[in-house]
């Protein structure tokens, strides 16, 4: 078995795995099992290895020209670390119909690759993105349809951890591939700084 990105057990504890109980026919190919709870655990090896393609096709973009879109708390507060460490932008919490397709809006954006958190939140995304041919990757869970996306990162799209962990690999990931970490030196970044905060801790500040 080739070596994962990081070690199997911090995939396991962010549950980057672990699905809901509805599995689509979409997912299907990238689910492993159902537990005893009825809840489907997806494939950790393909987990992995299309994080590692997803780097490669992120990379193949200026920084500008990203744009991903995060509409629940946990996904934007991973994304919008994501963004500080590759240099792209980030739209979050609901996504405006038009942002993509109308000019005339001021904050009209025109991304050669779009990157979403989860399909079901963010179809309006995906449907604009696909009108303009502009390349779709989506995180997807069990549950997802995976209509119009160009390239599936199956995973636990709700998670706290998960998020921040698949976050933290594809920044790291990208960093590698355009040389910013210095021969046997680690990433300056770790998982936990993807995290930002809880709903808890949000509803206290």
């Amino acid at each position: 078995m080739s070596e994962l990105l990081i070690q199997q057990e911090k995939y396991l504890e962010a549950g980057i795995h672990i699905g809901t109980k509805i599995k689509t026919p979409d997912m299907n190919p990238f689910i492993y099992k159902a537990r005893q709870d009825r809840l489907y655990v997806l494939d950790l090896k393909k987990v992995d290895e299309r994080i590692r393609v997803a780097t490669k096709f992120i990379s193949h973009y200026k920084p500008e020209e990203i744009l991903i879109v995060a509409s629940r708390l946990y996904a934007s507060s991973s994304a919008k670390k994501f963004c500080e460490a590759v240099g792209c932008r980030v739209v979050e919490g609901r996504f405006v119909p038009g942002i993509l397709t109308n000019p005339a809006r001021e904050d009209f954006s025109e991304p050669k690759l779009l990157f979403i958190s989860d399909p079901k939140n963010e179809r309006q995304a995906v449907k604009e993105a696909n009108s303009m041919g502009i390349p779709v990757i989506a995180l997807c869970d069990t549950d997802n349809s995976t209509k119009f996306i160009d390239w599936i990162i199956p995973c636990n799209n709700k998670g706290r951890k998960s998020l921040a962990l698949i976050f933290y690999l594809l920044a790291r990931e990208i960093a590698r591939i355009r040389g910013e970490i210095p021969e046997g030196e680690e990433f300056k970044l770790k998982p936990e700084d993807f995290e930002g905060m809880s709903e808890e801790q949000e509803t206290s500040a």
